[in-house]
């Protein structure tokens, strides 16, 4: 028997010492020994008696309560003391490996998810910025792959390639989204070379059979709207470019002076002895006239002819041009016409990146003295009066996307271009070369005359022989001139009708293919811009300037067009 005092009423009681069980042990702060205590309990607050002891191997890794060993006695225990049972394990203690193999694979999922992402914006190592930077801006997310929910890209465009305004590289750019994502082009029956038989108004008998029906037009022509309607899809987006004409002229007086008849009348090719008496040299009439007075109102269909003093016409062929086309890009802000292209169209960072082609030298190019650039504006009024409003069309729209967004895309453009190029080029920019340094023929572009140097680029030795990977192929057709690539293009398309022509049906044909092998006749040498006094726009359907003949007469005209003639108007 022990006397003790009760801690909470201050009683002496006298208790027999207890055999020490896990509900009475504690440990004492001092000296480890176990004191007992005993006292009264009301029924309802007693605990139940602990279920019977578990027999496992005490864990020498997990304390029990109040600090102890799991499974052992207190310390200090006294000398002969039986051991008390081990604590019965708790529920959660079998369940220790389960949870530690879902930990475990929750981790390898975690670590499988940070490769994949990491992986992934190694792939794609651009397009990251582009999101990054367009939510911390506020502005359209610029998408560098499709996703669920969003607008699909446009796949229907005509592209007026007008001359000497960078159409070029326009032209470039829609061959290869047309072959990625594995459209239809309209090109060139043979008979027109790698043009729409440029000058005469376009007509679809112009098409060659195995490109219907196409999703995609953008070689040279002049624009007839009734028969392009005729042709493509009904959804289809017109798009066009067009140039400061000062500088625009100064580029077709060096081009075309040797084919221009305008031009060669000049004593010593002189822009500056054109432009004092632009009437002692200039024809209206005579062949490619058009090339040396308001050549951009010509290849939209309108009347290069019509005096600056019609300003009433001048009004209507420019409100006409904005009904019928979505943009009208400017060549010296190309990077962001392509901003707004790409907006429009719904396309990708992947499907405006570019290489500029069918550049001359700076020796090719004149400098223009002081006065000379208000008289080309004069000798090209309608050309000005153009430029003029859909330049300020531009900015406009530019602004309503937000400068800071269009800034930053651009810098992204040209960021992505830059990569690309240093990809193709071996991990360097590419040095431009004369057409005499370029090794491979397919990437020489083609020379007006010996007045003027076109310069062009070529591939590493290691990607210009033998099989091409897709992504050299994809180098090699970022620099491929014109009239090669079109060529190819051709070749392609013409390879996938023929394998499609034979499970088609004997009688199905687009109807548009029966014309084409009755060719009209090339245009003749007068009357440019005949249909177009009457019907004052782009929205001409009659715009063909032949004449009635003979149908031996016609047959003979086609045959003989020549190739010479057809090259002087690549752009």
């Amino acid at each position: 028997m022990i006397a003790r005092k009760h801690k909470k009423t201050g009683r002496t009681s006298a208790a027999a010492t207890p055999e020490p069980s896990p509900n009475n042990r504690r440990r004492d702060d001092d000296d480890g020994d176990d004191e007992q205590e005993e006292e009264e309990v009301p029924e309802d607050r007693r605990l139940p008696p602990p279920p019977p002891p578990a027999k496992e191997t005490p864990r020498s890794g997990r304390r029990g309560p109040r600090g102890q060993a799991a499974g052992w006695p207190g310390r200090g225990a006294r000398a002969g003391r039986e051991k008390s049972p081990p604590r019965p394990a708790r529920l959660w203690d079998d369940k220790v490996p389960v949870k530690r193999r879902k930990m475990s694979q929750k981790k390898i999922f975690l670590v499988f998810v940070a490769i994949s992402t990491v992986s992934l914006l190694l792939h794609h190592g651009g397009h990251l910025s582009w999101t990054m930077e367009a939510f911390h801006l506020g502005c359209p997310v610029p998408r560098s792959h499709p996703a669920p929910g969003l607008k699909p890209k446009h796949t229907n465009v005509a592209f007026l390639k007008t001359h000497k305004t960078a159409s070029s590289t326009m032209q470039n750019l829609l061959f290869r989204f047309a072959e990625r994502n594995n459209l239809t082009v309209a090109l060139p029956v043979q008979a027109c070379s790698h043009q729409f038989c440029y000058p005469r108004s376009f007509t679809s008998h112009f098409v060659h059979p195995h490109t219907l029906p196409p999703n995609i037009i953008t070689s040279h022509m002049r624009f007839n709207k009734a028969e392009l309607q005729r042709l493509m899809p009904n959804d289809t987006i017109y798009v066009t470019i067009l140039r400061e004409p000062s500088s625009m002229f100064e580029s077709l007086f060096s081009y075309y002076n040797q084919y221009c008849q305008s031009f060669k009348r000049v004593p010593n090719g002189s822009l500056e002895a054109f432009l004092v008496e632009p009437w002692r040299y200039y024809r209206p009439d005579e062949k490619d006239s058009m090339y040396a007075r308001n050549t951009l109102t010509f290849d939209l269909g309108g009347d290069k002819d019509r005096p600056a003093t019609d300003v009433a016409y001048a009004r209507l062929f420019v409100a006409e041009v904005e009904r019928v086309f979505s943009l009208v890009m400017i060549a010296e802000y190309f990077d962001e016409s392509l901003v707004l292209l790409r907006h429009l169209l719904s396309w990708d960072l992947d499907d405006i990146l570019y290489v500029k082609l069918n550049m001359r030298t700076p020796g090719s190019k004149r400098s223009l003295t002081p006065g000379l650039p208000a008289k080309i504006r004069a000798w090209n009024s309608l050309d000005a009066r153009l430029y003029d409003h859909f330049n300020a069309s531009l900015w406009r729209q530019l602004s309503a996307l937000g400068p800071a967004c269009v800034a930053r895309e651009v810098r992204l453009l040209r960021q992505a271009q830059e990569r690309l190029m240093r990809r193709c080029f071996g991990g360097r920019m590419p040095l431009l070369r004369s057409a005499a340094q370029i090794k491979n023929k397919d990437l020489r572009p083609w020379q007006p005359s010996d007045k003027v140097d076109i310069v062009g680029y070529d591939l590493p030795i290691n990607l210009s022989h033998g099989f091409l990977s897709p992504a050299q192929e994809l180098c090699l057709k970022l620099i491929m001139p014109e009239v090669q690539y079109t060529r190819v293009l051709l070749r392609s398309q013409s390879l996938r009708y023929r394998r499609g022509f034979q499970l088609r049906p004997p009688q199905q044909s687009h109807p548009l293919q029966q014309p084409v092998r009755s060719l009209p006749p090339r245009h003749p040498q007068v009357h440019h811009n005949q249909p177009l006094h009457a019907v004052p726009g782009p929205a001409s359907g009659t715009g063909s300037t032949s004449t009635s003949k003979p149908a031996a007469e016609k047959q003979g005209q086609i045959a003989k067009l020549d190739s010479k003639s057809s090259q002087t108007h690549t752009s």
